[in-house]
């Protein structure tokens, strides 16, 4: 018979067999006791017993609320602004492209407010632009008339009803979000009463180019929405008591100046006003 001791070696002199564990390959517990082997180190992933702490894995499967919020204000891009809709405007611009066209005026023509509103900071006033409609990803875009036929807005409704919809959709995103928000609703500040002046504005250029291009047709609207005013004028009735500064009513008149100048087939609108509606000379270029 066979006797098993013959199994082992107790000099150490057989290479096949380590009773010191100093081999690697031969190691009971199969890895690298001091990690050094990237095929069995510690950290192996392929451990049984992962715990699947690895951030990145984390991140894969939990909700991200952030996201969910700016797919949310993303719906502004498909929400159509309903002043236009009620005057049967062809494919009319969305509520965020107000909002670029209302960031551009602040940008390109910012300059013009300074000496009436020192101390403007255009960077933050770009700032309010972008996020001043937000709310309306929720509550829908209500539109402001001037026709006195027409039911007025509850602005304390509208109001609340907005301001319950930012505090969600700016709940997990920074605080700047919410506080550029709130900063344009407030009205105090040199960049709020610009980026207003610019919200009024950009619908007076809006209606400029919906005119000339012959761009609505009263009978695929709403026509009983408008019974005192005719064409797109109820859109320069509504801005006009709103503009707060010389600035601002200069830039407006022009505009309502080509605005009736297209409207009455006077020419395409580039004209200097009296400010009656009349054109009295060709504009040099420097009329927006």
């Amino acid at each position: 018979m066979r006797d098993s001791r013959d199994d082992h070696d107790p000099d150490g002199d057989d290479p096949d067999l380590d009773p010191d564990g100093d081999d690697p390959d031969l190691d009971p517990d199969c890895h690298d006791p001091d990690g050094d082997d990237p095929d069995h180190g510690p950290d192996d992933d392929d451990h049984e017993g992962d715990d699947g702490d690895d951030p990145d894995d984390r991140d894969t499967h939990r909700p991200d609320v952030a996201i969910d919020a700016v797919l949310h204000a993303y719906e502004l891009k498909d929400e159509r602004r309903t002043g236009w809709q009620l005057r049967g405007v062809d494919a009319p611009e969305s509520v965020a492209a107000h909002s670029w066209g209302v960031a551009y005026l602040v940008l390109a023509l910012g300059d013009r407010f300074r000496e009436e509103l020192p101390g403007l900071d255009l960077d933050l006033a770009l700032r309010l632009a972008v996020v001043h409609d937000v709310a309306e990803a929720k509550t829908g875009d209500v539109a402001t008339r001037a026709d006195d036929a027409v039911e007025p807005v509850d602005r304390a409704a509208k109001e609340a009803a907005e301001r319950a919809a930012m505090a969600e959709l700016a709940a997990p995103l920074p605080d700047r979000i919410r506080e550029a928000w709130e900063a344009y609703e407030a009205r105090d500040s040199p960049e709020a009463v610009l980026v207003k002046e610019c919200d009024l504005l950009d619908t007076c250029l809006q209606a400029v180019i919906y005119e000339r291009d012959d761009r609505y047709d009263p009978a695929d609207g709403d026509p009983g929405a408008f019974r005192e005013y005719e064409d797109l004028d109820e859109f320069f009735a509504t801005a006009e008591p709103r503009i707060r500064t010389v600035a601002g009513r200069t830039l407006f008149e022009r505009l309502r100046d080509r605005y009736r100048s297209i409207r009455d087939g006077d020419g395409d609108g580039n004209c200097v006003g009296d400010g009656d509606g009349n054109c009295v000379g060709d504009g040099d270029g420097d009329n927006p």
